[in-house]
């Protein structure tokens, strides 16, 4: 992986992690926090597309697989933090 494509990964991953953050409720969590959330939101993103058969390719596949997968997470943090 070129250090070219791990900028873009973070990049991608920190606007997905925010974009999560104000859909689920709050947002601006900070950069490191936000960056965490989108990568580990594309982890998850992936595993739920792949698992439904849907395919995500290009950079807007990735952002839009990296934002769902952050909500998900984020949704149930919430819940698990909740009870």
């Amino acid at each position: 992986m070129s250090l070219m494509q791990i900028l873009v990964f973070i990049a991608v991953g920190a606007l997905a992690g925010w974009i999560a953050g104000v859909v689920v409720r709050g947002g601006g969590q900070g950069i490191a926090l936000n960056v965490f959330v989108g990568i580990l939101g594309a982890f998850l993103g992936g595993w739920v597309f792949g698992t439904l058969g849907i395919g995500a390719t290009g950079l807007g596949g990735l952002f839009l697989m990296a934002t769902v997968g952050a909500v998900i997470l984020l949704t149930l943090l919430r819940l698990v933090t909740r009870a």
